[in-house]
């Protein structure tokens, strides 16, 4: 079981550079999105500009503050963090809350597309307000591009050689870039102390209700941006430790808030400047640094992007793989680069995500159009946690009452940011919310598939078939097949298992073994539990072996079943298999023969169109991801794969009839 992170300055730091990195980069875009679409600089006035950062300030205090750092750390998962991690503590609460733990899921990975796309175009687009590069290259988009797409690469790329050195690094450099966004800040707001009105909620209100206001309500969909980072602080819990988030995010919170009324500051000294009201790509963030800032500040930009981006990208990774073993998506393989215990790699996610943001880059060209898309996704993300937050609260034993009325005032911000968010959908939205309906089909389509097969499957009590077993193992008419033979079994209610397994032991080909191994996984909703039970059914050719493995455990049914096997060995319970011919002397366990059996769905199995189709994807899908050799740890054992048909439901009647 892993222990809690304790605080300590060492975990300070690393929570600067993996927990906040989405958030720490919102400076970049977020008061230019707000002017860009109100009509530019020119239609801004000091009430719009106050109201805007009043409304940044409180959206980071309820959303992040009071719901994140306040209420949903606490919802850890024996450390863990995460709307999968949420899901684990209440899932028992209803079978329905799968619902939206996996709409969450889905549109948190989008976000992981999204996230690195704008952070990088937008800090790269600052380049322009450096004379050399603007007298070089002009407003030429083009070179923006391909230097993104050049960096998005480089990042995606490394991934597959671990970020343990990089990783290092990630803390000190978003302290610095955290004390960069406060003192850039300051500069500007000690010029004009009165932008502290801003604090004030009253121009909040004042300003969604205002005729200055050209978005009304739906600016909130752009002010959504200052708090996008707040999901990913609760995902990476896990990692730094929920009290060293909270001892962090005052310094953090207080950065930002001084270099959004920085941005405040100078934006009232810029809005009747004529010059600038010209530029169509103002960036409010770029232009208020002192001069001779700007080269440092778009490099310093550049780099806390990539850091952002590889946080989510992490992030993105474990989330499919908590996902994988809650059998909430395919088998994929993980590699593990890294010296990290917690640090793993998905080539074909990373792959995924490398082109997905990579074609968003070149179809939206613009950070602009690509901040259309970003924000809807995570709006639905927070949502859900809400309602997964509303059954946590409820199993902690809170007061019902109390529960509900702090469910429905978060829900109701969020709803109100997700329509505003939504308002977008025509302008780029849709790109985030086709990503996440693409996930979310893969998602129900495996969960459906596993209600249907656990509904529909027959299954055999293996107490009517040990005679047939046992007379199988001592009949040496019969060749020995292998001295174990081990079947990796999806499903063990007591001691029932799926008829594929007995007909291949049995009917495909007799397979006689000293010993006959069922091993099922069983995926417990703590991250890092590792336990097993063993019942031999009062034989000692028959071993069941249930592994209860932490959702952030890896299967390696290979190396538990060679440490069961000694266990069973060194208590009597299982006869010596010594070996006659062996590299190693002495040597008591004999050979391994894993069984693999690959289902094809029956013709005869009778099924709704609806359910067949669902089943049909689903072993289409699983043929084409990674093999269950390979995802078992058992890349390096003896492997046979076998071809049964898999019936589940009711056997379709031939209705042939005699030729008379």
């Amino acid at each position: 079981m892993k222990h809690k992170k304790a605080v300590s300055a060492g975990g300070l730091l690393v929570a600067m550079g993996v927990v906040y990195g989405d958030i720490g980069t919102s400076p970049l875009y977020v008061m230019k999105a707000i002017v860009e679409e109100n009509g530019g600089l020119q239609t801004v006035n000091t009430d719009f500009i106050l109201g805007a950062v009043s409304l940044i300030f409180w959206t980071l205090t309820l959303l992040t503050t009071v719901k994140y750092v306040m209420i949903a750390l606490n919802a850890d998962n024996h450390g863990e963090g995460g709307i999968f991690s949420l899901y684990t503590l209440v899932r028992k609460s209803s079978k329905y809350l799968v619902i939206p733990a996996m709409i969450g899921g889905a549109a948190l990975l989008a976000d992981g597309v999204l996230t690195p796309a704008v952070t990088v175009t937008t800090a790269i687009e600052g380049l322009r307000g450096i004379s050399w590069f603007y007298d070089t290259f002009g407003s030429n988009q083009n070179i923006i591009i391909m230097i993104t797409l050049v960096i998005l690469l480089l990042l995606f790329g490394v991934q597959r050689f671990g970020t343990d050195i990089v990783g290092k690094a990630f803390g000190p450099v978003m302290f610095l870039w955290f004390t960069f966004l406060a003192i850039s800040g300051l500069i500007n707001f000690s010029g004009d102390l009165s932008v502290i009105r801003a604090l004030n909620p009253m121009y909040a209100f004042r300003l969604l209700v205002s005729e200055n206001n050209t978005l009304g309500i739906f600016i909130l969909g752009n002010i959504f941006l200052a708090t996008t980072g707040a999901e990913a602080l609760y995902s990476d819990m896990g990692h730094v430790g929920k009290n060293n988030i909270r001892l962090s995010w005052p310094y953090v919170k207080l950065c930002l808030v001084l270099n959004y009324l920085g941005q405040a500051a100078w934006l009232l000294q810029a809005k009747d400047n004529a010059e600038l009201m010209k530029d169509v790509h103002l960036n409010p963030f770029f232009e208020s640094l002192p001069h001779g800032w700007l080269i440092f500040g778009v490099a310093f930009a550049t780099i806390a992007a990539i850091i952002a981006s590889q946080a989510l990208l992490s992030g993105s990774f474990t989330l499919v793989s908590e996902a994988i073993k809650l059998k909430l998506l395919p088998r994929l393989k993980i590699v593990f680069p890294g010296t990290s215990i917690g640090q793993m790699y998905i080539p074909s996610v990373n792959f995924i995500l490398w082109l997905a943001c990579s074609l968003i880059v070149i179809t939206f060209r613009t950070s602009t159009h690509m901040e259309a898309a970003y924000g809807l996704s995570i709006t639905v993300t927070m949502l859900m946690t809400t309602i997964l937050l509303y059954f946590y609260l409820i199993k902690s034993r809170h007061n019902k009452l109390f529960s509900l009325l702090i469910t429905l005032f978060f829900a109701s911000i969020e709803t109100i940011f997700f329509i505003s968010s939504a308002s977008k959908f025509f302008h780029g939205g849709f790109v985030a919310v086709l990503m996440a309906c693409l996930i979310l089909f893969l998602m129900v389509v495996w969960e459906r598939g596993k209600i249907i097969e656990e509904r529909e499957s027959e299954e055999i009590d293996l107490n009517e078939m040990l005679p047939q077993l046992q007379q199988l193992h001592l009949d040496e008419s019969v060749p020995m097949y292998q001295t174990n033979v081990v079947f990796l079994v999806p499903k063990m209610d007591g001691d029932r298992i799926g008829r594929q397994f007995l007909y291949s032991i049995l009917d495909k080909s007799p397979k006689r073994a000293k010993v006959y191994w069922f091993i099922n996984v069983e995926v417990t909703d703590e991250p890092y539990t590792k336990k097993f039970e063993v019942d031999m059914m009062e034989t000692d050719f028959i071993v069941k072996v249930k592994l209860y493995l932490g959702f952030r455990i890896n299967q390696e049914v290979n190396v538990y079943i060679r440490e069961i096997i000694h266990l069973l060995m060194a208590d009597g319970r299982l006869p010596k298999q010594p070996q006659k011919y062996s590299i190693t002397p002495g040597r008591e366990v004999g050979d391994f023969q894993f069984v693999l059996v690959d289902e094809t769905l029956s013709n005869s199995t009778d099924l709704s169109k609806w359910d067949r189709q669902i089943m049909q994807t689903k072993l289409w899908i699983k043929r084409h991801t990674v093999a269950p050799e390979n995802w078992f740890g058992l890349e390096y054992s003896e492997i046979k794969h076998e071809t049964v048909p898999l019936v589940i439901g009711k056997m379709k009647k031939p209705e042939l009839v005699e030729w008379k």
